[in-house]
């Protein structure tokens, strides 16, 4: 039997909210194992005073095996 953890990340990106989820799997991907299932929770933008898009950003639940 296997026990996993979740974790929130947010990952960031000037070209899309694609991008921006990858980012983020991205960098889970190089410091955890046995990553498994990745949910979107809520994309958004950042914008700057004139409207214009900064950002996008995608928020991700990221869930990998447990190990003690």
């Amino acid at each position: 039997m296997s026990v996993y953890k979740v974790i929130e990340l947010i990952g960031t990106s000037e070209k899309s909210w694609e991008d921006a989820a990858a980012q983020a799997v991205a960098k889970a991907r190089s410091s955890l194992r046995e990553l498994r299932i990745v949910e979107v929770k809520k994309l958004d933008m950042k914008l700057d005073e004139t409207g214009d898009i900064v950002c996008y950003r995608a928020r991700l639940n990221v869930s990998f095996k447990y190990e003690d």
